[in-house]
């Protein structure tokens, strides 16, 4: 911060820090942000970093953006703190291979915003090895909004918190229950209305408007080119729909405390046996295993597709105004997920509100008190507000207390789809070092069958979900050694199972294989990992 405006700050949020933090400052109108006084006094000044390098995928904003400076929300957090950040952006789709790389130099930004629970040896290690420090005393000092808010939500800060107790990075917390659903099982509703059956509930129930979708020609062209159902087991493995019915999932997960996979268990051979069968009677689609995003888009908006496992966003909102024009009856719903006998509750998607996300500090960064004042404002009103909604005035409006999204957000004049016009002014509808506000959702997913759908899919059973748990050094090196042949094994095999090129009389054998490339002591690690967990 420059002298002039620390010695104007205090003066100035002595008269607006009610108003201005709470209500949100109008564009060119927002004071530089303080911490309260230790003795009730004054508001101190806070000295923000003239200048700092900062390094992060752009998510939405990929396409619309050529660097963060361009976001309507650094834009602004410039404006206040008055310091320059330069950005490091890696190419979309290599976030990994360049983060790796960044790593190996040594020449570290001061901020770099990643998965840090993902990366090889975990968050301690990095800790140890130097790459970026323990964030714990620096937040308690330094960071008192961050401080609040984990003080109120002692659930949020065991989830940042590792095994070894560090905190590693500013997080991205998913702030309220409804954003933690977002996937589940979606239906051409018009489709069941033409061949007159009502919304499925059960696997027989799927089974029977599959069925009817592929005999009954509902897209009315005369020809016999339904697709009943586009399976893929990345989106199966997101969400769980149709395995989650067994009460398993295809990856790990956790009964009364004990860490299970799914692929070993007897209920996994029940689920390959539905799918196989219904691959061969050709209710899932013959080419879901070399369908990419583009030939799945191409099929659902040339009303070829009946039914697949998608995201609200991105899947039900974005197909709708895809079709509005052209199919204006095209309507998909998100079913509940379905169960082997009505009643019951299948195990079903929940994310939890954090999961590694989140600027981390680097241990070559000059002056890390700075750079935690800065990165706290984010979580005080004004960045919180910044973030999750934009620019006052231009991306939102206050209405009743309630920030509003305006035309440029939501009918943006270049047509723009919803997501990238907010993503040119705010991190929201991704990932980033704030709170997500559900106000955002509650805009976001416009339209009642996206309401409906977040209803239907928060209806499961998520108590068998693992936390995110976090592994020693060792055991990191060793889990990815072993998981890495079984991922590229299991993945191989399924598909073989499903399409009948492997036979389910060698299920067992499959099992057997698995076993012997050391799943049982990756299940061992992850129990591990599970009990420190529970223990923190």
């Amino acid at each position: 911060m420059n002298k002039r405006r620390q010695r104007t700050a205090a003066a100035l949020m002595s008269v607006t820090l009610a108003a201005g933090l709470i209500a949100g400052c109008s564009k060119g109108e927002a004071p530089p942000a303080v911490q309260p006084s230790d003795s009730g006094g004054a508001p101190k000044e806070v000295n923000y970093p003239e200048k700092l390098t900062y390094w992060a995928g752009m998510g939405n904003a990929g396409s619309v953006l050529k660097s963060f400076n361009e976001m309507g929300a650094y834009k602004e957090m410039e404006k206040i703190t008055g310091t320059k950040v330069e950005f490091q952006h890696p190419p979309s789709g290599q976030e990994a291979d360049q983060f790796n790389l960044m790593l190996a130099s040594g020449k570290l930004p001061d901020i770099i915003e990643y998965n840090w629970a993902s990366v090889a040896k975990g968050p301690d290690n990095a800790i140890k090895e130097k790459r970026i420090i323990r964030l714990n005393e620096l937040i308690e000092e330094h960071a008192p909004n961050l401080t609040k808010i984990l003080n109120e939500h002692p659930e949020w800060k065991k989830l940042i918190t590792t095994d070894e107790g560090n905190i590693y990075v500013f997080p991205f917390i998913r702030g309220h229950e409804e954003l933690l659903t977002f996937h589940g099982p979606v239906i051409r509703k018009d489709w069941l209305d033409k061949v007159n059956l009502p919304v499925p509930k059960t696997i027989d129930d799927w089974e029977k408007a599959l069925t009817a979708f592929r005999d009954q020609d509902p897209n009315g062209n005369g020809q016999k080119d339904e697709i009943p159902f586009l399976l893929t087991m990345g989106d199966i493995n997101v969400g769980h729909a149709f395995i989650g019915a067994w009460g398993i999932t295809t990856e790990f997960y956790q009964d009364n405390g004990t860490v299970k996979y799914g692929p070993i268990q007897p209920e996994y051979k029940e689920f390959l046996t539905l799918m196989n069968r219904w691959y061969k009677e050709g209710l899932i689609d013959k080419d879901y295993a070399t369908t990419d995003s583009k030939l799945k888009d191409a099929k659902m908006t040339g009303d070829q597709l009946g039914s697949i496992v998608t995201y609200n966003g991105s899947g039900i909102g974005r197909y709708t105004s895809l079709m509005k024009d052209s199919k204006p009856d095209f309507t998909l719903i998100g079913t509940t997920y379905p169960v082997l006998k009505e009643g019951d509750k299948a195990l079903g998607q929940m994310d939890f509100p954090f999961r590694g996300d989140g600027g981390a500090i680097s241990a070559t960064a000059k002056n890390p008190e700075e750079l935690v004042k800065w990165m706290d404002f984010r979580y005080g009103e004004q960045g919180h507000m910044l973030f999750n909604f934009g620019v006052e005035g231009e991306s939102y409006v206050m209405e009743n207390g309630y920030p509003k999204y305006t035309d440029l957000i939501m009918n943006n004049p270049d047509k723009l789809p919803i997501t990238q016009a907010m993503a040119k002014y705010f991190v929201a509808s991704w990932s980033g070092p704030i709170i997500q506000d559900v106000r955002y959702q509650e805009q976001y997913l416009s339209l009642d069958v996206q309401k409906e759908a977040i209803k239907n899919w928060m209806d499961a059973d998520h108590s068998k979900l693992l936390p995110p748990i976090t592994r020693t050094a060792d055991e990191s090196s060793r889990y990815s050694s072993i998981m890495n042949d079984i991922n590229t094994y299991k993945t191989e095999m399924i598909d073989k199972f499903i399409m009948g090129a492997e036979p389910l009389d060698r299920f067992d054998d499959f099992v057997n294989t698995l076993k012997g490339m050391g799943i049982e002591e990756a299940i061992k690690i992850q129990q591990a990992a599970l009990e420190r967990f529970n223990q923190r």
